[in-house]
């Protein structure tokens, strides 16, 4: 049976004539919100915009908005109360006792979504992680009732231990674990990452709110079967599928976790090694839900994560995708060398934006003449791996091609004589 629940959104309206007036208004936050609790299968029975002129240090909120959410819910038998701000441990408390039901924050949601979503086991890993973060602070509130002394007996003489501190200390305990453990797969994960690099495999992360689509977009391109759904967070684990661009390149595409406005810190710190997907990305696609009427707020969320991993200035494709929900449009939406529109459901412009990827990293390669012996397989094995053959001749006892090659293996080979012209940028 679904909780029923009460969300609560907070706005100042002398700060709103100051702000930016780019930021999200009341209603879209709680709309927000509502799309999260809905995510975490939470039944949505009212929304509360409660004035904060300044913070209560007890309850948040004023004491006269907490009596009227107390009222609301009696009245419509609510289980749960959210709020999009995040409470401290005695701010939580004391609503609770006021509402007489569970009170919780964004933060907590968002982690209960993570939570329920993380499959493998990396991800349960880092989840877990985030959940011990947050609920240290908060133990106090946790488990009042069991602060008694459990001292007592033989070898037990003084005050001993409350069951607090005993839990603080399990808790400290798990998470250096936790973090032995991750620390351990992301060892792993740079070994893998060199490896890429070594083999000059460029790498193309799709970023973007959660909910735009990246998952669907994801498996069109690379012929996968990474779980879609029209919820927030749907996936959570990134997946990497090998995809040939139209000019015969072999790059890397990866389908990275969900963004939102307010990510939870202890999030980003516990996805870290996940994310660092996008900071090792050669390209980034940036997807945008062209559909949704917020488009523009998600899309200033997504680069605030980004700002945030130092991510903001790589090279960025914005993916503008579901535009067969905007058929009336379809006329004006040009494409531009920055901007692209798809429909990844209808498998619309895939073409023209794997034909644009393929331009956005030509950047990276030259065209060269290569003198290979036609002993060395491997070497051949790489030209048409990570190159375009343009033209190639068997001679005696050698191979004559005229290849397209990434500059760092240029820039190597030209060390071991392979290469026997000058070379020159690709032109875009």
């Amino acid at each position: 049976m679904k909780e029923r629940v009460i969300l609560v959104g907070t706005f100042n309206p002398r700060l709103k004539s100051r702000r930016d007036l780019s930021d999200p208004d009341i209603e879209d936050t709680l709309e927000e919100l509502r799309q999260l609790t809905l995510s975490a299968e939470g039944d949505v029975v009212d929304m509360v915009a409660a004035r904060l002129d300044r913070i209560n240090p007890s309850t948040f909120i004023n004491k006269g908005k907490a009596a009227e959410i107390a009222a609301s819910v009696e009245n419509l038998k609510a289980d749960l109360v959210i709020f999009d701000d995040e409470l401290s441990p005695r701010q939580a408390r004391n609503l609770e006792e006021i509402f007489m039901v569970r009170t919780i924050d964004r933060r907590a949601l968002i982690l209960d979504i993570f939570a329920k979503r993380a499959q493998s086991s990396e991800g349960k890993l880092q989840v877990e992680l985030a959940q011990l973060i947050y609920m240290l602070p908060r133990l106090t509130h946790l488990w009042s009732h069991l602060e008694r002394q459990t001292g007592g007996g033989i070898g037990m003489s003084g005050p001993g231990e409350t069951q607090l501190e005993l839990d603080k200390r399990m808790i400290k305990d798990k998470i250096s674990r936790l973090k032995s453990e991750l620390k351990k797969i992301e060892n792993t994960r740079h070994l893998q990452r060199d490896k890429r690099k070594r083999s000059q495999v460029a790498q193309i992360v799709l970023v973007g709110y959660t909910n735009s689509g990246k998952s669907t977009l994801f498996n069109k391109v690379t012929s996968s079967d990474v779980g879609e759904a029209d919820k927030l967070f749907s996936t959570l684990d990134p997946t990497t599928r090998r995809v040939v661009l139209p000019n015969h390149r072999e790059v890397l595409f990866t389908d990275s976790v969900g963004f939102i406005r307010k990510l939870p810190h202890e999030l980003i710190e516990a996805f870290k090694a996940t994310l660092e997907e996008v900071q090792n990305a050669d390209l980034l696609l940036h997807v945008i839900d062209s559909s949704d009427p917020l488009w523009e707020s998600h899309k200033r969320a997504t680069e605030a994560v980004l700002l945030e991993l130092d991510c903001l200035s790589k090279p960025t494709l914005e993916v503008f995708n579901k535009i067969d929900r905007l058929p009336e449009l379809g006329p004006k939406l040009a494409q531009s060398t920055r901007r692209l529109f798809v429909s990844a459901l209808k498998g619309e412009n895939l073409d023209v934006l794997l034909a644009r990827v393929a331009e956005a990293l030509a950047g990276d390669f030259s065209r060269v003449k290569l003198l290979l012996p036609q002993g060395r397989g491997d070497l051949l094995a790489v030209v048409h791996r990570e190159g375009r053959v343009i033209k190639q001749d068997f001679k005696a006892d050698y191979v004559e091609m005229t290849v397209d090659l990434p500059v760092k293996r240029v820039e190597q080979w030209k060390k071991f004589g392979f290469i026997i012209s000058d070379y020159a940028p690709l032109p875009l």
